[in-house]
């Protein structure tokens, strides 16, 4: 794999900027069109984007904070380290209270949007992690699966040695949580239900998925992984969602 993928002078583009700027279009485009067919504004779907990606990056990078509080500690110039260091799961939490935060400021139904918007989110999620492959993070462990991948030249990963390829899992995995929101938002009972069950859906993914990652330096909480341990909380709260969401469909039925 390879993350550079060419330069003009001083300038290089790597795989997983590259990745994570399609993903971040993909999401708007998509995001845009949907809002057109659900009848809700799609003026509002840039400035979501906007807000979702500066509160998912800060959101991240917390999180990554957090998980290695103790090497901060002992050397707190890692702080001002922008170049790497991201937790998936800051990013989705981050984005979420910020969408709540500029539904509250606009007056607009959160549920309405987070459901519009989810969808976009696991499409972004998915040429993320394309990114991931390229760059050799998120990588898993050592294995003699013929399915395995070598890195070479990666700044992160192990090189020369085969490594379960968790990326193309993860991204895979992403892609498919996409089409079906696309396909349930067309059947779901209330607002609230699409975003309820990509918290599901991905939270059981990752946390299957995270005892195939081999890049520990996120951190454990006793013998969970740091984002396996978050999953516990998510799909709770998915479903917790899932279900309040559909009793107040029920609700907002009867008194029609």
């Amino acid at each position: 794999m390879k993350n550079e993928i060419f330069s003009i002078g001083p300038v290089t583009i790597y795989g997983y900027g590259l990745m994570i700027a399609i993903g971040i279009l993909a999401a708007y485009f998509v995001g845009e069109y949907r809002a057109k067919k659900k009848d809700l504004d799609p003026e509002h779907i840039f400035n979501f984007v906007i807000w979702c990606v500066l509160g998912g990056f800060l959101g991240s990078k917390m999180l990554f904070f957090l998980t290695n509080i103790n090497d901060i500690v002992n050397n707190p110039k890692l702080l001002l380290d922008f170049s790497d260091g991201w937790v998936v799961y800051g990013g989705i939490i981050g984005g979420i209270l910020t969408a709540m935060l500029y539904c509250k400021i606009k007056k607009l139904k959160f549920l309405a949007y987070f459901d519009l918007l989810i969808p976009s989110v696991a499409l972004a999620q998915g040429f993320g992690r394309i990114g991931c492959l390229l760059a050799g993070c998120c990588y898993g462990h050592e294995t003699n699966s013929p399915l395995g991948i070598v890195f070479h030249t990666s700044r992160y990963a192990p090189n020369g040695v085969s490594l379960v390829p968790t990326q193309i899992m993860s991204s895979g995995l992403n892609f498919i949580h996409f089409f079906i929101l696309i396909w349930f938002s067309n059947r779901k009972k209330a607002d609230g239900q699409v975003g309820a069950l990509y918290l599901i859906l991905y939270s059981i993914g990752r946390f299957i998925l995270e005892y195939y990652r081999g890049d520990l330096i996120r951190g454990t909480v006793g013998s969970l992984s740091t984002s396996q341990f978050i999953s516990i909380f998510t799909v709770a709260a998915g479903i917790i969602l899932y279900v309040v969401s559909a009793k107040r469909g029920k609700s907002t039925e009867s008194e029609e």
